[in-house]
């Protein structure tokens, strides 16, 4: 099965569909995109904009999502922005924080402990983003 990405105007992802394989084959028996693309946009309407995505990765980087973008420049499906100051790596398509990954846990730290970003504490200085969070534990009476 294909599958395509519904985009709006912005090149959001709107929806994704299953297309059957021999909906998108051309008079030699190969998948072609234009193929399956004007076959959703006879069910959808002909102004509507499709692009093919893939579960295993294998076009365009990611298999696109509701709320995901279609970037034209990388001709990739990305996630949404999760913070202002975070970059996209064009390798892997993913957004990376300023400061790079989070720092390793220790010990102390506790085992239920785990990183957060904090866009505010970023902003406010640029050497610091990641904080700590350190479940309540609860004592039993």
């Amino acid at each position: 099965m294909a599958h395509f990405a519904r985009l709006d105007e912005n090149n959001v992802v709107i929806e994704v569909i299953v297309v059957d394989n021999n909906r998108c084959l051309n008079s030699d028996g190969e998948e072609e995109e234009s193929i399956g693309i004007a076959f959703c946009q006879e069910l959808f309407g002909s102004d509507t904009i499709w692009k093919q995505t893939s579960y295993n990765h294998r076009i365009r980087n990611h298999y696109a999502s509701g709320g995901w973008i279609y970037n034209t420049t990388l001709d990739a499906f990305v996630p949404p922005k999760p913070y202002e100051s975070w970059v996209l790596d064009s390798e892997t398509m993913s957004w990376v924080s300023p400061l790079g990954s989070a720092p390793e846990l220790t010990d102390a730290d506790g085992s239920s402990s785990y990183y957060l970003w904090d866009e505010d504490a970023y902003q406010a200085d640029n050497t610091t983003g990641w904080v700590l969070e350190v479940p309540l534990r609860f004592k039993p009476q």
